[in-house]
């Protein structure tokens, strides 16, 4: 009954009944159906439409930030932010090597250079000290990075960055309804930056926002990034000096995420207990130990559901890449997230002389060795489906173990 799919035994799944099995995403809620047409024949496809204005409100309320700027894109909104602080040739702005590489990479469109340094290795999020290490006089802000399913300890960042008038933004693409002792992601700092890519845990196939509780940072990035009117003072003249985008988002995004913000405190619930589930079956496993967060009250959601493998308890010649295959073949399935840090995507083609990198060892050997994970989706399948999920993947760890 134990014997391993790759050895001749039974899989936990045929091939590709998993798939069948776990709910599709993004979902498609009927409401949605028709704000939709609603918007479509308003003829008010954006510039601040009715859905956005009450986006502005009750996402940053959900949030717990006084202020929320909408545009394209998380990768502009980061960009906004930096320019709103100033920061921009010869300055220098500290991100963590594990990041999807717009963290960077909006460091490098303002000018500035990112300094890439190395992670904690049970929370993957940036590790404190090796921010302070990197600090130099030119350094003007850093990105902590809330991944997967963690918060980055705020805590600690933001005493570091007072300490040497260094700026903070957040980056809360994996963090939505995410809170560090019952505040917020995105309102523990300046600014935080939300991404609302297809694969986020709201989504309007694309989108940005910006939190904050600065009514003259909200300002400024609105300004930014709407060719440089101001929501909160329309009034105004168009202020000089600023290098302004058109980064506008649209109604139509604004009316799929207003109603995904309804169902977040539904869908997290989901998730957590299907964390339980698949816990629960996995708790005598030690060769596998989920994501921590940076607190034990940090409100969690699982953009990934994220192992990090422990490799002294495996046999000798068992390492990773085998137990992807074994449990391939038991018909499920755990990636390596990205596959490796930012600074060696095949997706980050920024010159060498652009950016610093710091040692990354832990960076590496998580990316390369230890990290295996799952999209969020798999967590609102049944639980008699993740119980199997969990089981197939305890049935291989089991073999694997000295």
């Amino acid at each position: 009954m134990n014997k391993l799919a790759i050895d001749g035994g039974t899989p936990v799944f045929q091939q590709g009944e998993l798939a069948k099995l776990t709910p599709a995403w993004p979902p498609a809620y009927p409401e949605t159906d028709q704000k939709l047409l609603e918007v479509y024949h308003s003829g008010k496809w954006g510039l601040c439409g009715k859905y956005e204005q009450l986006l502005m409100q009750e996402f940053a309320a959900f949030q717990d930030a006084q202020y929320a700027v909408w545009m394209c894109n998380g990768t502009t909104t980061l960009e906004c932010a930096l320019l709103a602080l100033g920061v921009g040739p010869g300055d220098e702005v500290i991100v963590p090597g594990v990041t999807w590489i717009a963290t960077a990479g909006a460091a490098v469109y303002v000018g500035a250079t990112p300094v890439i340094v190395d992670i904690d290795p049970e929370t993957l999020c940036l590790d404190p000290a090796k921010f302070e290490e990197a600090i130099t006089p030119r350094t003007k802000a850093v990105i902590p990075v809330h991944l997967y399913s963690a918060l980055a300890d705020m805590d600690k960042i933001n005493a570091i960055a007072k300490k040497h008038g260094i700026h903070v933004i957040e980056d809360c693409a994996h963090a939505h309804g995410a809170k560090q002792h019952g505040k917020g992601a995105g309102s523990l700092s300046e600014y935080g930056s939300f991404s609302f890519q297809l694969s986020k845990l709201m989504t309007g196939g694309e989108g940005g926002c910006l939190t904050t509780n600065d009514e003259h940072l909200a300002d400024l990035a609105f300004r930014l990034s709407h060719i440089g009117n101001s929501r909160f003072h329309p009034k105004d003249p168009l202020q000089t000096g600023l290098e302004c985008h058109q980064y506008r988002f649209t109604e139509f995004q604004a009316a799929i995420i207003y109603d995904q913000l309804h169902h977040q405190e539904e869908i997290r619930t989901k998730h957590q207990a299907g964390v339980k589930i698949i816990c629960d079956v996995l708790k005598d496993i030690p060769a596998i130990q989920l994501q921590k967060s940076s607190y034990e009250d940090d409100l969690r959601d699982y953009y990934f559901l994220s192992f990090l493998l422990q490799k002294e308890y495996l046999k000798k010649g068992i390492d990773r890449q085998w137990i992807f295959k074994a449990i391939g073949a038991e018909g499920i399935f755990l990636g390596s997230g990205w596959g490796s840090p930012l600074y060696k995507s095949p997706v980050w083609n920024i010159p060498e002389d652009r950016f610093i990198k710091k040692d990354t060892a832990v960076c590496e050997d998580v990316m390369y060795n230890r990290l295996m994970a799952i999209l969020h989706n798999i967590l609102l399948a049944e639980p008699a489906v993740l119980t199997r999920w969990a089981e197939a993947l305890r049935k291989v760890m089991l073999a694997a173990l000295k």
